[in-house]
């Protein structure tokens, strides 16, 4: 039996930076490119336009609300996940989790998470909360496997996103 060496990857970090940081805007973007793929989003001819507009709204990020931005970087300063904390009415949301697609397999969500985690709990916050989607199995993995469990879907998504899963992580 022949040993194959391991490539090492090089270490990553978490840093928290500004919403509007050009490596998380880039991220972001990257997402909003991949969900309107994967949701075939943007506004159907058929569809009405309040309908988009609600959807767009309940998944708009507002800046002043965000508690923290998250990006998980390698040495070189490149980020290659992100996710976003956020007031939503008294809660702490957690939004706009993303991990770049060559990137996936690599622990960068588990660290995302686990870093959101330690922030809501230094902050005193009683529970996180998100919403996915359901065509996005591993975002549904990833949430359960770091001890995540389902929650009833909130507003806004009820009626604006009838296709979310949504989740809880009580911290108490």
């Amino acid at each position: 039996m022949t040993n194959t060496p391991r490539t090492e990857l090089p270490p990553l970090h978490i840093e928290r930076v500004e919403y509007d940081d050009p490596r998380a805007r880039e991220l972001r973007a990257r997402m909003d490119a991949e969900m309107t793929a994967v949701y075939s989003l943007g506004r159907a001819p058929d569809e009405p336009v309040e309908k988009a507009a609600a959807r767009d709204a309940a998944l708009a990020v507002h800046p002043e609300k965000v508690r923290a931005t998250l990006l998980v970087v390698d040495p070189d300063g490149t980020a290659l996940g992100h996710a976003v904390l956020y007031d939503r009415r008294g809660e702490w949301e957690v939004k706009r989790v993303i991990v770049d697609g060559e990137q996936r397999g690599r622990g960068i969500g588990r660290l995302i998470m686990a870093e959101i985690e330690a922030i809501g709990r230094a902050a005193g916050a009683p529970r996180l909360i998100l919403q996915t989607g359901d065509r996005q199995p591993d975002a549904v993995a990833l949430y359960q496997k770091v001890g995540w469990t389902p929650l009833a879907t909130y507003e806004p998504y009820i009626t604006t996103i009838p296709q979310s899963i949504c989740f809880e992580l009580v911290l108490d």
